[in-house]
């Protein structure tokens, strides 16, 4: 006899569910995107006990007639495709014509529909996979599906189910993920009788994530949009300041479907080198609208990730949207201070009380004795890379002034204003608003050391600010209009000497060194293969190398690096450019900005030493000359805004 049996009807079923259905939340997944495929532009989401007892899908789509809702929960029915052709441009969410049969085999299931054209609905009871009754229902125009009882006949299967509110969690993270997906839909989630998701429907994505994560979430976010070879991104990314620990909160959805995009992860985290701290991930809100028929999204049971026949555009698409929209973002972060009305019980403060509290009268050192004459106009025009080598020692050889100092602005500024003609404060600074755009830093030879770069101004309204002090010798205080900044010295120097040293290495890209020794690297025939494949666009960021079955000898490598680094560099590009997730002059360039942030950290000023007037004006002339320097390379923030409207309620004003 043979051992090769076939299975029956409900057996195959339950092996389907159990692809396609194994917790309350792959339920709601499923009937959600049957909703929106059906056209619904309102959807409620119900469940109760975490989804396990009950779940109600219902929407104002387009219904089904009588003759087709008990072919509905057959296995590999659909209205989605019709033929095999089909399959290669997929615009719906759902295809396979799995979900309805694989709910009903584990559940008790019943669909109340009606199309526009009929006079009443229809209603369709089914247990364990079986038509149980079908019968005529008032309803509206639209499809509710109801199910309880999941799992009810597979026991085993129920009790790897989690807890109550775990499974609601879970079913409320894939609503959320639809929901932002689809901001022209009105999405409604009730969870045990509390509404938890509401959104408006409206079509625009902010008001959906207004929705989704609140207010404050949304203000910390940057609109990001960009196109290139036929794939376009828009959406919504995190501030750098605006980061977390883990992944969870970046959302990619390709063409409307939310997956798990690695190439996206890799672009999006790509584009943050030297705006983010290092294990720290930006949020994000991507749509990537793609032709069809370039992407597949069945390769995975549950449609969570795709395939595309070219990975290199979708890279470079989403790497250049975000790092465009970082770079031309000028946001600094608020200071937050204590909403809590401030204690009157003693409206005065004595000295010496404040003193007991902590409060040094060097806190904030601010200067009243006749404005310094002006410095030099070489000071004026001195590069940050001649500042650090001046004064980055502190101690020896560094101007020093005595405590309490004031850091008035010089040179090029007009003339005191009619209110501070004698105003021991000091002059009123104008500097120019520059875009990303407008800026534009002369690169000087090899060895030599320029002058700092010019800067054309803007014809727009320029901020007004002078220095007011500094505390503690590592943050200056700066009055620009209505805002009160507090900069980091050593974090604004830092950024403002990586900026010069990653112009200068653009200036090089095509420079090597020769090696006096050829560096021998062991390889395997995987990698010895994948180098030669991608020998031209290797070799055009630097290196020459020759490729044997387990060995690659390296003759020249790009310029600047050691060759430790550059052999590290070398194995990893075949990988990055197989799996399309960068190209060589990308990982190159960001291999370099890694190896600037250890010099540019030691170049910079350090806090808590003091340093002359002069050169802590220009730092603040350059920050406000660049609005977009905004972060330290390290993903530190530069400097802090606190408005006067803030003050002004701090002080009850």
């Amino acid at each position: 006899m043979g051992k090769i049996n076939v299975l029956s009807f409900a057996v195959a079923n339950l092996i389907a569910a159990g692809e396609v259905v194994d917790r309350p939340a792959s339920v709601i997944k499923e009937l959600l995107e049957n909703a929106i495929d059906a056209g619904a532009t309102r959807v409620t989401v119900e469940i109760q006990h975490g989804g396990i007892t009950f779940m109600r899908v219902a929407d104002n789509g387009c219904g089904m007639s009588p003759e087709d809702l008990p072919v509905a929960i057959r296995r590999h029915a659909t209205s989605k495709i019709k033929e095999a052709a089909d399959l290669d441009g997929i615009a719906t969410l759902g295809f396979r014509g799995e979900a309805l049969a694989a709910i009903a085999s584990v559940s008790n299931l019943r669909i109340i529909t009606r199309t526009s054209d009929a006079a009443f609905g229809t209603c369709l009871s089914a247990k364990a996979g079986e038509v149980v009754d079908i019968s005529e229902q008032g309803a509206p125009v639209g499809t509710t599906v109801i199910v309880e009882n999941l799992f009810g006949n597979v026991p085993a299967r129920r009790k790897f189910l989690k807890k109550d509110v775990s499974e609601a969690i879970a079913v409320s993270t894939y609503v959320e993920k639809i929901a932002l997906s689809r901001p022209d839909n009105a999405i409604r989630l009730i969870i045990d009788g509390n509404m938890k998701l509401d959104t408006a429907g409206d079509g625009e994505l902010k008001s959906a994530m207004y929705a989704v994560f609140g207010r404050d979430f949304v203000s910390k976010m940057i609109p990001v949009k960009g196109s290139g070879e036929g794939v376009s991104v828009e959406g919504f990314i995190s501030r750098p300041d605006h980061v977390r620990p883990k992944r969870n909160y970046e959302n990619f959805f390709i063409n409307g479907r939310y997956v798990n995009c690695r190439t996206a992860v890799a672009a999006l985290e790509q584009a943050y080198v030297s705006f983010c701290p290092p294990e720290r991930f930006p949020c994000c809100v991507l749509n990537i609208t793609i032709n069809p028929a370039a992407v597949d999204v069945n390769v995975h049971p549950a449609k969570l990730e795709v395939k595309f026949s070219n990975e290199r555009p979708v890279f470079e698409a989403v790497y250049a949207a975000v790092r465009t929209a970082l770079e031309n973002d000028d946001t600094r972060p608020e200071m937050k201070l204590n909403t809590a009305p401030p204690s009157a019980v003693n409206a005065f403060v004595p000295i010496e009380e404040g003193r007991r509290e902590g409060l040094s009268a060097r806190q904030i050192t601010i200067d009243h004795t006749p404005q310094r004459p002006a410095a030099s106009s070489a000071f004026s025009h001195m590069s940050a890379a001649d500042y650090a080598k001046k004064y980055a020692g502190g101690g020896s050889g560094s101007m020093t002034l005595s405590s309490p100092s004031l850091y008035r602005p010089h040179g090029d500024a007009p003339a005191a204003s009619k209110n501070n003609a004698s105003d021991p404060v000091g002059a009123i600074h104008e500097s120019p608003v520059m875009s990303n755009a407008q800026r534009s830093i002369e690169q000087p030879p090899v060895g030599a050391i320029h002058e700092s770069p010019e800067f054309s101004e803007v014809p727009t309204a320029t901020p007004v600010w002078r220095i007011i002090g500094e505390a503690f010798h590592a943050y200056v205080l700066v009055e620009c209009d209505d805002k009160l900044l507090l900069i980091d010295k050593h974090a604004a120097h830092e950024r403002v000497l990586f900026e010069e040293l990653r112009a200068r290495m653009k200036t090089r890209v095509d420079a090597t060194q020769l090696l006096l020794l050829p560096l021998s690297l062991s390889v395997s025939l995987e990698d010895a293969a994948l180098l030669d494949a991608y020998r031209a666009e290797i070799e055009s960021v630097g290196f020459s190398f020759a490729v044997s079955d387990h060995c690659v000898e390296v003759r020249e490598i790009p310029e600047g690096l050691k060759p430790g680094e550059a052999g590290e560099l070398l194995l990893s590009l075949p990988v990055t450019l197989a799996e399309g997730t960068g190209k060589a002059n990308l990982a190159r360039d960001i291999l370099f900005e890694r190896a600037l942030y250890q010099g540019a950290c030691k170049a910079a000023i350090k806090a808590g030493r003091e340093y002359p007037p002069e050169y802590v004006e220009w730092l603040v002339k350059k920050l406000m000359d660049l609005p977009d320097i905004t972060v330290c390379p390290h993903g530190r923030p530069v400097a802090m805004v606190l408005s006067h409207a803030q003050i002004d309620r701090q002080f009850k004003r």
